[in-house]
């Protein structure tokens, strides 16, 4: 997505949900070319194995080893020189001469006709490239064994050495969002430490007269802020730096300065409230003046007002700095909807991730839901299994912008497409789970 640095993107209507992904998306992608526009998220730092679970690989992790490192069993059994398959259309009987274990390697040799007891993960002799499993044996006299030749084929149950990883290739590709089984890949290959990609700096403030911080008394009217709470529990799953910049009054000259402030901190600001169409919602005129508007209507529900564009700061070591800015809905659902949705997406991606968009499955929805085409909707709900093994979905009850209880019951957002219509029981439906149950 082009545009001149004064000119908004899409101001006049609602966006369809993916034009408003993709101008999310475009947008990032140029703030990204800027080597400096946001205190550049190419950054690189190094830290312990211990403490990048979350974080983003700045480079390929490069196996310094074979993985596995020499030819061993792939389960217990009995370890041969396969070539009397070839020879033999009957019973075969072998001696057996030894045992190897993982750890401890069988350091003598295995002759035609003899073969040697081995453990999964332990080393193949020389001399063997077939283990026959345990189960399929019989015991004979002697220390001997017999089974059926056709019961397997020469180098069945043998792991190769480099089978996993060969020495010198990527590992773990730049981009990708270090998980535990990524850790413990890193650990088997004798790595300590990680390049990853600096954390974001993300500020988040919650602008409203109507807001108190937990602690105070509420008097008529007043309700305690918790979309910093959410926000601040979503992106500590992305393990991500945050400056809470507190609650806000619903006046012009107020909400400029936080702007301000956050914006020459922060790569990434974060608002809530202030953005539909009432007389104290000023948050399109304050962009306007600090930056570009992108939009603030997306044709969704919930989330409709939500605005997006980029603050320059007018003050500060760096008044060309640009800082990403989200201005989202003053309900708590919408908040984290229109979060899971577009803002966790766009700050993968920010922070050089290559996989930013949560994945999406099908289930069996166990009772109706209406819809009505022309809007994107995300229902909360519970993901569950039928006996046959077939997954359902069912709401969390009333689906209200406002009722925070239904998101926390809910595991999952029932996705009904832009021109969606009613759903009966029984429709298969699309489902994103939460991030957090991945």
């Amino acid at each position: 997505m082009k545009h001149s640095p004064n000119s908004p993107i899409l101001l006049t209507s609602s966006l369809h949900v993916n034009e408003a992904r993709k101008a999310i998306s475009d947008l990032v992608e140029e703030l990204i070319q800027e080597s400096d526009a946001i205190g550049d998220p190419k950054d690189i730092e190094v830290v312990s194995l211990d403490l990048a679970i979350d974080r983003i690989l700045a480079e390929d992790l490069l196996s310094p080893i074979d993985v596995p490192a020499a030819d061993n069993s792939a389960m217990d059994g009995f370890a041969f020189d396969g070539a009397c398959l070839d020879t033999s259309n009957s019973e075969i009987t072998l001696r057996v001469v030894g045992t190897a274990f993982a750890g401890k390697p069988f350091e003598g040799k295995i002759h035609q006709g003899e073969c040697l007891k081995i453990m999964t993960g332990a080393l193949m002799p020389a001399g063997c490239d077939t283990v026959i499993p345990q189960e399929l044996t019989s015991a004979k006299e002697d220390l001997q064994i017999a089974f059926q030749h056709s019961q397997l084929k020469r180098g069945e149950n043998r792991r190769l050495r480099g089978e996993d990883l060969l020495q010198g290739k990527p590992a773990i590709v730049a981009g990708r969002l270090l998980r535990p089984s990524d850790l413990g890949l890193a650990a088997s290959l004798g790595i300590a430490s990680l390049k990853v990609r600096r954390r974001l700096k993300v500020a988040i403030l919650s602008s409203g007269d109507e807001l108190r911080s937990l602690g105070q008394p509420l008097d008529a009217g007043s309700i305690y802020d918790s979309n910093r709470y959410s926000l601040t529990g979503l992106l500590n799953r992305l393990n991500l730096e945050i400056i809470d910049c507190g609650i806000v009054r619903d006046e012009p000259a107020s909400l400029k300065a936080a702007f301000c402030a956050a914006a020459i901190k922060a790569d990434v600001l974060i608002s809530s409230g202030g953005v539909s169409v009432g007389e104290a919602d000023f948050t399109k005129q304050i962009m306007q003046e600090l930056g570009d508007v992108g939009f603030w209507k997306i044709a969704m529900r919930p989330g409709r007002p939500m605005a997006f564009g980029i603050l320059r700061p007018v003050a500060g070591k760096n008044p060309a700095r640009k800082t990403l800015f989200f201005g989202l809905p003053g309900n708590p659902v919408a908040v984290m909807v229109t979060f899971y949705q577009f803002v966790r997406t766009a700050l993968l991606q920010l922070n050089g991730a290559n996989q930013t968009e949560p994945p999406i499955m099908q289930a069996i929805s166990e009772a109706p839901i209406r819809k009505k085409p022309g809007r994107t909707e995300f229902q909360r709900a519970i993901l569950g299994r039928r006996a046959d093994g077939k997954p359902t979905v069912k709401l969390t009850g009333s689906q209200g912008a406002g009722i925070l209880r239904s998101m926390s019951e809910a595991n999952c957002f029932v996705i009904l497409g832009h021109e969606q219509e009613n759903i009966a029981a029984g429709d298969w439906v699309d489902v994103a789970l939460f991030d957090g149950l991945l």
